[in-house]
């Protein structure tokens, strides 16, 4: 749960110990202080690991005893992924970590000691001061099937880069000792054209094959409506391919390997997409999300993976921020610059939503009248990637509206619910 500016500071009062941990691999640096600034006690170092993690917790909560201050704030910078460990320990330990912005800390490290000096003892102290200064956040640490459904998309991604990576190498393979290849087939990896490639065959291999042999051989792997022309048309360009003639045996051997990972990677990230799918089913609201015209189940998926339980927000627009599409305006006196988008938050559920927008207004009558009115109002028209922007916001709130109070999606509602989509109607 995320809390205003306000209610944050009142959280911290004369009852409060603020220890601010500065995270690394091996070692942590705890640092602790009061309301008012004052250190209460020297530093402690612990390992990362579960004696140090105790070791931790029993330190904090005998000196939250010492010294009278029942309410213990732990807070850490979320960088990189060492402190995720920690922080779900606190969690199941009843605490309640917190996590501050890098980029405040860094900023904040000279206003004691007017010194560019980093380390791990200052920096401690730095993110306690940041902390006791209200300027810090809880975190969406998932658990239960919002977990599997993070680490599920995080599996997506890796086989999305190792397909990409495949690809890209058949392509510098082909290129070498093939590159008429792609004369012949209109793609390398439709049926005709891998099973060609399942083979290891290069254009020696080819020219001394017959046609009709060529053919045996594509159909035995399964391969039907394969015709002698095109069995033709390949050997001719074998016969006059300019591709390399040396080092054919391991470039064969290459060549089945990674038609081999083409296809096992192809396989189990359909898998993984059908086992996600499912998974998504059990979130409230999911299915209602799904059945809004121009948003796929995978959309849905990335969506809960990256904010997870909805019942953590107050508010659509703390999703918003979070994703980083608040706008950021750059004024001052009578100057007015552009209004952007902040893009500070997660990136992937910023690509996510972008990549929806287009669909919506292809398939979506609601979205689609918005986009266009987004694009030909009379004051700040929008282009075309703003509107995208724009229109990714709005699903946010029709997400969170859908989720939160278990309705359908209605396109008439949606219109009628926007004053000037209203009054254009109504004209």
């Amino acid at each position: 749960m995320d809390f205003t500016q306000n209610e944050r500071l009142n959280q911290i009062n004369e009852q409060t110990l603020i220890i601010g941990i500065d995270i690394a691999k091996h070692k942590h640096v705890a640092r602790a202080i009061d309301d008012r600034g004052i250190d209460l006690s020297k530093r402690l170092v612990f390992p990362n690991s579960l004696e140090g993690f105790q070791l931790l917790l029993e330190w904090a909560r005998q000196l939250s005893a010492d010294t009278s201050r029942p309410n213990l704030m732990l807070g850490m910078e979320p960088t990189g992924h060492y402190w995720m460990n920690l922080a779900y320990f606190l969690k199941s330990q009843g605490e309640r970590p917190v996590v501050v912005n890098p980029m405040k800390v860094k900023k904040s490290k000279e206003l004691d000691d007017d010194s560019p000096t980093k380390n791990d003892t200052k920096d401690a102290k730095v993110i306690a001061q940041v902390m006791r200064a209200g300027r810090y956040h809880e975190p969406t640490l998932p658990e239960g099937i919002y977990a599997e459904l993070r680490e599920g998309v995080k599996l997506f991604d890796i086989i999305q880069e190792d397909l990409s990576s495949i690809k890209a190498q058949i392509h510098n393979l082909l290129d070498r000792y093939f590159p008429e290849f792609m004369t012949v087939f209109k793609k390398w990896n439709g049926k005709m054209a891998m099973a060609i490639l399942k083979l290891g065959y290069l254009p020696t291999d080819i020219r001394q094959k017959t046609e009709e042999e060529l053919l045996y051989d594509v159909k035995a792997l399964g391969t039907k409506n394969v015709g002698v022309a095109r069995m033709r048309h390949l050997k001719k360009a074998a016969d006059s391919s300019v591709g390399m003639t040396v080092g054919l045996r391991m470039a064969r051997e290459e060549l089945r390997y990674l038609v081999d990972q083409y296809e096992s990677l192809n396989e189990r990230l359909d898998n993984l997409k059908e086992e996600l799918e499912e998974l998504v089913l059990t979130v409230p609201g999911a299915d209602l999300m799904m059945a809004i015209n121009g948003v796929g189940a995978m959309t849905i998926v990335g969506f809960f993976a990256e904010i997870g339980d909805l019942s953590n927000y107050k508010d659509p627009r703390q999703i918003i921020k979070l994703a980083g599409l608040n706008l950021m305006m750059n004024q001052s006196g009578t100057h007015r610059g552009k209004t952007t988008i902040t893009k500070r938050g997660r990136r992937r559920l910023r690509s996510i939503l972008y990549q929806v927008a287009r669909p919506l207004t292809f398939h979506n009558d609601a979205f689609k009248a918005l986009h266009q009115y987004y694009k030909h109002r009379r004051t700040n028209p929008l282009k075309g990637k703003q509107s995208f922007v724009a229109l990714g916001r709005k699903l946010i709130k029709v997400l969170f509206v859908i989720g939160t109070r278990k309705c359908a999606f209605s396109e008439e509602h949606m219109l009628r619910d926007i004053p000037h989509m209203r009054d254009g109607q109504a004209a």
